[in-house]
């Protein structure tokens, strides 16, 4: 049980001397370990909350302490497991009983960490355990207390905004109401109290500043509340509501334009709100939208008006979106089909918005990686090359043949006035590369890139006469970097248009500008290759388009080139900072495969001392699960073709591996047990070697268990472990750690299917006449739990594991000795269990595995099983179990499922790194990842395993089976019978 705070001066004290240390370096580490241990106290946030709100203390540390309210909240915080919730059930509603007023009395910056807690508690128990918290948010609101409200306003929206990407249900809309039905008027009282508030002090800047963030705030929850469905509070108030819209769209103020011109001051921001709120209405509710042509007039207006500045982009963006919209509506073709006015939305308002800019020049030179990340990986949604893009394309939906005309013109005249000056007018030629990607690329994508091309461009042509001399040229100095960027990401874009010859021949062109000094044109060509050779033949589930042949003669270069660049980085924030060129290491590996053999060492040297540097600080978690995928590709190519490289791997990864385990690296250790389990795999001795002996016994100690991101690596280490070592495990006394383990697992909601991972290994490794011994008491812990914490989760894992049990062809186990288990417990459970639970259960079995698995489970208990067929349970049993069997059978399948299941292990060919990569707690290495065992193996078919079985049933019990069949219903009847006459077997 946790140790119980009290909430009184003196501990609050000594909560203030360690929050005080975590201040200075020099003891902060000291103070965190004690906090981390606090934590786990009864009324711990309680007295947090009571420290911030003890104005005598200082103001610093009241705001360190709504820190660590904030995370000890996220951290702790877990709606669906109390059990597992580090804060019980009284706390957390003395918590939620005060944290709103507290939130409201304090000061701006301990306020907005106190609204992140009340928005992670409401992600988790709003509305069902929360219920009081709308209308406590809603009472606290003051026409006379702006700032205040403005809490309370950013509270709302950071809970109401999650329901911005929900997909429609019946939950979601439930909660949208119980949100709506107290916050409606008090909603609308505020802004119209708010719009009234400006009017009154368009002369005092302080105050329209928080009436302007009031303003915002406003339109984000109007975005909020209507993302879904109008509500009828909003229809009968929409006209005010669109008046206030389109008020505030044109408004102007002097006072609080901003003098620097880098970001948007509050009229931009509420503009660029609006922008969305009515982008969203003409793509849902245009029926009620009958002011939408003179909000397209105005936005119209807005782009034609508005400068380059940076601040203006938001805006911008927002406004060119909210009309590419309404271009790809089709339903005002009208509004933009003639050619005189195609021609100004693409002078007027596209090309202006195309252009570079002096502060894109300045993110390339200063910023390459945020340039980068922009361009590539739509961080740039919102900037204006990519709206006006969206717009190309949308005008291209329903005016295909006159934009490409008007387009084209544009670009000619680029190329044209480029050609005249290359030195002085690259901007020309940067501009037309755009403006031809924009026209050509219909959709675009980071896996396959262009997918959708315009017929009416020749992207091969434009690529030979205005793409490869910009390859060709030498990679540094001859052109500007910026134009070397666009010709590699033409080739990056287009990708798919190209044949594998072309590709092959460009690739050496790719190569060799990883050899550029400029960051950005040696990252592009690190991104370019990566995709390319992530290609495949005939899309998505075609096979690889090149061979570990086709890349060989580059491997070397690419190798050494891709270290020395990630190497340049001299802190190991710098060093791990360029995760595309890891992902590159990745790519070039899985790709040559065994192939890589004489690098192997090279490799593992640049790595390991990679890892060891950035070990000291993990700051890019991308970086790191690329470099551990790097590790986990040598070992699973290199000891595939040769078992024994295992040990020349293990002699070069323990002693980085042992530093990460000693320092507690907790990013790291996950990586290290998956990459140990790796290795274990690949031993072909009978007998764990002395150093996996030496690490087993920590690794079954309670401390490596309690961080959660440690167990699905630990758990599939251990698994290992008994499959290589069982005998051992067993010789030294090792086993009934193991069953500690998997106590502490199954007793967690959370961890409970790792438990059974783990006991099904025990079952198959284990002999029976060891592990029997135990069985009975772990069946009752596993009835225990469902008794008293059943989840669908753990049920699910039960029924599995159920039919697990009575499959696996093992001395010990099967449906007899599962049945004379049960009864061990209880006479007729068994049967119980069976009727009530299982066959009804299998129904829903889930996975390739998991069905044959329940399918041979189910044979066996029809056919082998002697406790029915001998003893007096065969009427009460045989008769549910073919009927359940022959109802599994003939259920349809779910054929996307079983693909997936089916591809889970593509030799990882199939590896996307932009669909697998890291994740907040746990991330699997793919290149460490396994297919999932089958227990069944020996059996080819279930169908033809019941045949089988029937036919020897029959044999050993003449009568019995016709019996049996005579008690099934006609279509069950008629279904086995077919099984029979396909096997060309008469019963």
């Amino acid at each position: 049980m946790a140790d119980v705070l009290e909430v009184n001066d003196a501990s609050m004290q000594a909560l203030a001397s360690y929050l005080q240390k975590t201040l200075e370096p020099s003891t902060r580490h000291e103070a965190e370990v004690f906090l981390n241990k606090l934590q786990q106290s009864q009324n711990f946030g309680q007295l947090v909350l009571q420290l911030i709100a003890t104005k005598s203390f200082d103001v610093q540390l009241r705001f360190a302490a709504s820190l660590l309210f904030k995370n000890f909240v996220r951290r702790n915080w877990m709606s669906d497991d109390e059990s597992d919730s580090m804060i019980s059930i009284a706390d957390k509603d003395a918590i939620k009983n005060r944290i709103v007023d507290l939130m409201t009395i304090s000061e701006a910056r301990i306020q907005l960490q106190l609204s992140d807690a009340v928005t992670q508690i409401a992600d988790s128990d709003f509305p069902q355990k929360w219920q009081g918290l709308i209308p406590e948010l809603v009472s606290k609101l003051n026409p006379n207390d702006f700032v205040t409200n403005n809490g309370l306003l950013q509270t709302a929206h950071s809970i109401f905004q999650r329901w911005r990407p929900l997909y429609p249900s019946d939950n979601l809309y439930t909660e949208i109401k119980i949100a709506l039905e107290s916050f409606c008027e008090p909603y609308r009282q505020v802004f119209l109290a708010t719009d009234a508030m400006i009017q009154a002090n368009s002369q005092n800047v302080a105050q329209l500043k928080v009436l302007f963030e009031t303003l915002y705030l406003l339109t984000e929850i109007y975005h909020d509340l209507n993302c879904h469905d109008i509500p009828e509070f909003f229809v009968t108030h929409l006209q005010e509501f669109l008046g206030l819209f389109h008020k505030y769209l044109v408004y102007e103020n002097p006072l609080l334009a901003r003098e620097d011109d880098d970001s948007p001051g509050p009229i931009l921001q509420v503009k660029a709100s609006i922008c969305e709120i009515v982008e969203l209405y003409s793509k849902r509710y245009e029926e009620d939208f009958t002011s939408l042509p003179e909000f397209i007039q105005t936005s119209w207006g807005l782009l034609i008006t508005l400068g380059l500045e940076p601040k203006n982009d938001t805006l911008v963006s927002k406004a060119m979106s909210f009309l590419t919209s309404v271009v790809k509506n089709g339903r005002h073709r009208d509004m933009f089909s003639s050619t005189d006015v195609l021609s100004q939305l693409c002078e007027k308002v596209v090309l202006p918005n195309m252009g570079l800019r002096e502060s894109d020049e300045e993110l390339f030179e200063d910023e390459p990686i945020e340039y980068i990340k922009r361009d590539l990986e739509g961080s740039d949604s919102e900037t204006r090359r990519r709206a006006a893009t969206e717009l190309v394309r949308g005008l291209l939906d329903q005016y295909p043949t006159e934009v490409t005309a008007i387009i084209s013109n544009y670009i000619q005249h680029y190329l044209q006035r480029y050609s005249t000056n290359v030195a002085q007018n690259w901007k020309d030629k940067d501009a037309a590369m755009f403006l031809l990607t924009s026209i050509a690329a219909k959709s675009v994508g980071s896996q396959f890139g262009a997918r959708e091309t315009n017929a009416e461009v020749n992207i091969l042509d434009f690529f030979e006469k205005n793409v490869i001399p910009d390859l060709n040229a030498p990679v540094s100095g001859a052109i500007h970097p910026i134009l070397k960027v666009d010709a590699i990401k033409y080739l990056y874009t287009f990708r798919g248009q190209f044949s594998k010859d072309q590709l092959l021949a460009a690739l050496p062109l790719l190569v060799r500008h990883l050899e550029s000094t400029n960051y950005a044109v040696y990252t592009y060509a690190a991104i370019c290759i990566e995709r390319i050779l992530n290609m495949r033949a005939g899309g998505m589930t075609g096979p690889v388009l090149f061979s570990p042949d086709d890349v060989v003669p580059h491997t070397e270069s690419l190798i050494s080139n891709l270290f020395r660049l990630i190497e340049l980085g001299k802190t190991p924030e710098k060093l791990a900072e360029n995760d595309y060129l890891m992902k590159c290491v990745v790519r070039v590996i899985i790709t040559v495969r065994e192939k890589m053999m004489p690098l192997v060492s090279l490799c593992l040297a640049r790595l390991t001392a990679i890892v060891q540097a950035v070990s000291t600080n993990p700051s890019n978690p991308r970086f790191n699960h690329f470099v551990f995928e790097s590790i986990g590709a040598l070992i699973k190519y290199i000891c595939t073709a040769n078992p024994a490289a295992a040990e020349q791997f293990e002699s070069l990864l323990f002693q980085p591996f042992q530093v990460i385990l000693q320092q507690d690296i907790a990013e790291f250790t996950p990586y290290v047990f998956q990459l140990l389990s790796q290795l274990l795999s690949f031993h072909t001795s009978t007998e764990l070697s002395p150093a996996y002996q030496v690490m087993l016994p920590p690794l079954v100690q309670p401390t490596l268990w309690q961080q959660q991101g440690n167990i699905p690596a630990l758990v599939k280490l251990l698994q290992v472990y008994l499959q290589k070592g069982s005998t051992w495990i067993v010789a030294n006394n090792q086993l009934e750690p193991l069953l500690g383990v998997f106590q502490k697992l199954v007793s967690s909601k959370i961890n409970d299917h790792h438990a059974f991972e783990l006991l099904q290994t025990m079952i198959v490794y284990v002999p029976m006449s060891v592990l029997g011994n135990y069985m009975k008491p772990v069946l009752i812990m596993l009835l225990t739990r469902l008794q008293n914490h059943k989840t669908d989760k753990f049920k699910k894992g039960f029924v599995n594991f159920s039919f697990f049990y009575m499959a696996v062809d093992k001395e010990g186990t099967g449906p007899d000795a599962y049945w004379a288990l049960f009864d061990t417990v209880q006479s007729g459970l068994f049967v119980q269990f069976l009727k009530t639970v299982w066959l009804t259960e299998a129904q829903k079995v889930s996975g390739l595995v998991e069905r044959k698995t329940c399918a041979v489970a189910m044979v066996r208990l029809a056919t082998g099983c002697k406790t029915i067929t001998e003893g007096n349970s065969f009427d009460a049993a045989w008769p549910a179990v073919m009927t359940a069997l022959v109802k599994f059978f003939e259920a349809p399948q779910d054929v996307k499922g079983a693909a997936a299941d089916a591809a889970e292990d593509d030799g990882l060919t199939s590896l996307d790194l932009e669909e697998t990569g890291y994740q907040a707690q746990f991330s699997q290495l793919r290149t460490a990842s396994t297919t999932k065992a089958d227990p069944t193996a020996s059996v080819a078919d279930p169908k033809q395993f019941l045949v089988e079985g029937l036919v020897r049933f029959n044999q050993a019990y003449p009568g019995r089976l016709q019996h049996g069949r005579l008690q099934l219903q006609p279509d069950t009847q008629a279904h086995l019978a077919n099984y029979l006459g396909a096997a060309g077997v008469s019963l």
